[in-house]
Parts: C-alpha cells; sequence; structure tokens
C-alpha cells in the first residue's frame, strides 16, 4: 500500500510520530509487504526491575504497524490490537518486523514479531487496521 519509493522518503513523515521517535525508535525497512524498526535500548526503556518496559515493546511494534499500513494518501488506525510478551530482552537492540497477513480494501491485519539483537524472540504483536476513507 505504501505510496513512498524509499524509505528515506518515508522516514520524514513517520518523524511526526513523535512519541516512537523521542524514545529512539527508527525506520530502518519499508516496502509493500514489509516494515522493519529497531530501538537502541537505554535506560530511559527499563522498568524499575532493570527489564524492557513492556510499553517500549509495543511501541515499537505499533509503529512498526503504523509505518507498514500508513501512508501520505491512506489513514489506517488501529482497530484492535493484541501482544504476547515471549522472553525478556537480553540484548541491547530490539527489532521489530512487520508483515501483512491481510491487505483488504478497507481492512487489514498486520502480524509484528518483536527479537532483539540476540535472536531471542521478545514479543508478538498482531494488529488489525481499519482504513479511514476506504
Amino acid at each position: 500500500m505504501s505510496s513512498f519509493k524509499s524509505v528515506e522518503e518515508a522516514r520524514p513523515y513517520f518523524s511526526n510520530d513523535r512519541f516512537a521517535t523521542e524514545n529512539g525508535i527508527t525506520l530502518d525497512e519499508l516496502d509493500e509487504r514489509h516494515s522493519v524498526c529497531s530501538v537502541e535500548l537505554a535506560s530511559r526503556h527499563k522498568n524499575a526491575f532493570g527489564g524492557v518496559m513492556g510499553g517500549a515493546i509495543f511501541t515499537l511494534a505499533d509503529f512498526a504497524f503504523a509505518t507498514l499500513t500508513n501512508d501520505r494518501e491512506h489513514v489506517t488506525v488501529a482497530q484492535q490490537v493484541s501482544i504476547n510478551y515471549l522472553s525478556p530482552a537480553k540484548g541491547r537492540k530490539l527489532i521489530a518486523t512487520a508483515t501483512y497477513k491481510k491487505d483488504g480494501r478497507s481492512s487489514s491485519v498486520v502480524n509484528v514479531d518483536v527479537v532483539d539483537d540476540t535472536g531471542r524472540e521478545i514479543a508478538q504483536f498482531v494488529g488489525t487496521g481499519f482504513k479511514l476513507g476506504a
């Protein structure tokens, strides 16, 4: 669905997603079928016990969902999402890969897999999007 010709063209558009970008999340890859976003972990991403806060993991997955399903011409809003936290992060970086399970006329279903830089599976996110104006 993306109308962006390259990830470089998409980055300025998604820089307006301030909560994600101000927390260090970056858009690394983007094409018609998948998006990859990542974050270098810092103390601001940690909970009181020293682990990565669930909200930080969720925000990364949600941003990957958003970058895949939105562009300048089409707005998709999350209608329903779920996340399963699988393992605590052991690495220094989290990577979220979003792929379409369904990309229909008015709705989409997107799977987002979150891993750390050691290859450890951290979370699985599934989002259903509603395409506004469709």
